[in-house]
């Protein structure tokens, strides 16, 4: 298993025993060139998104990962972790419902159109 596999698995399982809700990884190979994996997941309160943010911050910086940081660190509905090869998006589930990232990036994208 490679280096991002490996970190994709230990984000998942921290947001799984976390008890984060609707966990999707979605592969970005081939689509966009911002990151390998982007994971989606819900949290059922603000302190929770803050919570899942920071647990997955500091497993991404405990396996080598430089540079990596939160956005939204205003925001009470969501959180975005970047961590270079693998981006997190935690929202409340409204807003999740309401961006549907996972339908905007199942979809098949022509190359020509990969300009991210």
């Amino acid at each position: 298993m490679d280096k991002i596999s490996n970190l994709k698995t230990i984000i998942l399982n921290t947001l799984d025993s976390n008890k984060a809700l609707d966990i999707v990884s979605i592969d970005l190979t081939g689509k966009s060139s911002i990151a390998d994996y982007m994971i989606v997941a819900s949290g059922t309160s603000s302190r929770h998104i803050q919570a899942l943010s920071e647990q997955v911050l500091e497993k991404i910086k405990l396996n080598g990962v430089k540079n990596c940081k939160i956005e939204g660190t205003n925001s009470i509905d969501w959180k975005l972790i970047d961590g270079i090869d693998i981006i997190v998006h935690i929202f409340n589930p409204e807003k999740r419902k309401f961006y549907e990232l996972e339908k905007m990036w199942s979809e098949l994208i022509p190359k020509e159109k990969i300009l991210i």
